[in-house]
């Protein structure tokens, strides 16, 4: 673990508030979902089930828990209001995990078997995501009567009896032959699966991971895959794909099925992809994504770096800045000007972003056509581009990547799994069953 990277004992966390930004108390910690991997991993922290107001239990992401603290819990503020449903895959912590009768690997046959008491979760450095890193466990035989034994912690590869065994083809073993794969080279194992396989193999994904391969399938794949969804997970889906990705997959659907989706989805979320919907597709507008970073005059070149350090963005939208009057989300007050990536690491930390914003730089119009926006992008070397209506408000930015993907043939995904498909058999046909 790195060093300062915090590390909280679940047993801590249960019953805990959580609190939105601004303080409000939005329910309580009743648990924490894992999901256990093969070969002695530590398992990923997937989210929290928490217990709102009306005692209705929800997930809670750990993408969308900003601090984990003994005491309390904060979230982005962020909270979709869907009662929490377990799926095969996932494991409960508090209630599957601990009491668990469990044998330490390199120990005595005659000591090995412990109790578990509880776990530790830590955050990953860098990133956001969370695992269970240690295991405090007592040995001795369980009962009310026993007698207590020594307790110690060891690491989660240190214990075994928790996950399942190395044989078999079961979700565990799915998820943990593809988990290290970027997104586009497990979009090609699915490519080339059985449309039953494929489907089995996306039931098994967390929403964020198959939002991030459904963004580099073919449309063909990517419409059959939602379609077997459950509609309520795959408005889920849909919340954690980007914005113009989501609403290029929904504009593919019919117009009643793409409309029931959106209703189920959560208003923020919905209401950006209704704004993409409305434009052709092949503006400006609508291939704009509706979350580029945003800062107000008075921000610094501190706090400017900050947001470009969020890992979850890509290079393109993290190459700039928009500096615009409040609000400071799309759409915004008037838009300001630029401030490129390389002007913040040139500028000391204290100074104003307004200060230093490219005003010169018109913005594009939603309804520049794609010729345009590309001629825009090639012309002044830019990866990203702000986009703004007659009023002078920020709708959004027109990235690289979004353009390519219109230049390039209608085919060119199908083109480029097939090509892909030599180097990665051996691993289709372990995700195959084969």
């Amino acid at each position: 673990m790195a060093a300062g990277a915090p590390r909280v004992f679940v047993s801590h966390l249960s019953g805990v508030a959580v609190f939105d930004p601004n303080g409000d108390q939005v329910g309580r910690v009743r648990d924490l979902v894992a999901m256990l991997r093969v070969g002695g991993r530590p398992p990923r922290v997937l989210g929290l089930v928490v217990e709102v107001v009306s005692r209705r239990r929800i997930f809670l992401p750990m993408t969308r828990v900003t601090g984990v603290e003994s005491g309390q819990v904060i979230t982005t503020g962020v909270v979709n209001m869907r009662r929490f449903e377990q799926r095969p895959t996932e494991r409960l912590v508090l209630g599957e995990l601990l009491d668990r009768r469990v044998r330490l690997v390199d120990a005595d046959p005659k000591d090995a078997e412990v109790t578990v008491l509880d776990v530790s979760i830590t955050q990953l450095p860098a990133r956001r995501d969370w695992e269970i890193d240690k295991v405090f466990v007592r040995r001795g035989k369980g009962g009310a009567l026993r007698r207590k034994g020594e307790t110690l912690t060891v690491e989660w590869s240190a214990v075994t009896g928790f996950s399942m065994e190395e044989q078999g083809q079961g979700a565990e073993n799915l998820l943990a032959t593809f988990e290290r794969l970027r997104p586009a080279d497990l979009a090609n194992v699915l490519h080339h699966l059985s449309p039953k396989r494929r489907s089995e193999v996306a039931a098994a994904l967390d929403d964020d991971r198959l939002a991030d391969v459904l963004e580099e399938l073919p449309e063909d794949d990517q419409i059959e895959i939602l379609g077997k969804l459950k509609e309520e997970r795959a408005a889920d889906v849909l919340e954690a794909m980007d914005p113009d990705d989501a609403a290029d997959l929904l504009s593919e659907l019919p117009e009643d099925e793409m409309e029931r989706l959106l209703t189920l989805m959560q208003p923020g979320d919905a209401a950006d992809v209704r704004r993409l919907l409305a434009y052709e597709e092949r503006t400006a507008g609508g291939l704009m994504t509706t979350e580029p970073i945003v800062l107000r005059p008075d921000a610094t070149v501190a706090d400017a770096l900050a947001r470009v350090r969020n890992p979850d963005l890509s290079p393109a939208l993290a190459a700039q800045v928009y500096v615009c009057r409040p609000p400071d989300e799309t759409p915004t007050g008037k838009y300001l000007g630029t401030v490129h990536f390389q002007r913040l690491l040139r500028d000391p930390p204290f100074t104003l972003v307004g200060s230093i914003a490219d005003t010169d730089l018109r913005p594009l119009p939603p309804g520049t056509p794609l010729p345009a926006v590309t001629s825009y992008l090639a012309t002044y070397n830019m990866v990203a581009a702000p986009v703004v209506d007659e009023s002078g408000s920020l709708l959004g930015a027109v990235t690289v990547d979004d353009v390519l993907d219109h230049l390039l043939p209608e085919d060119w995904r199908e083109t480029e799994l097939h090509h892909g498909a030599l180097d990665m058999s051996d691993l289709r046909e372990t995700v195959d069953g084969h």
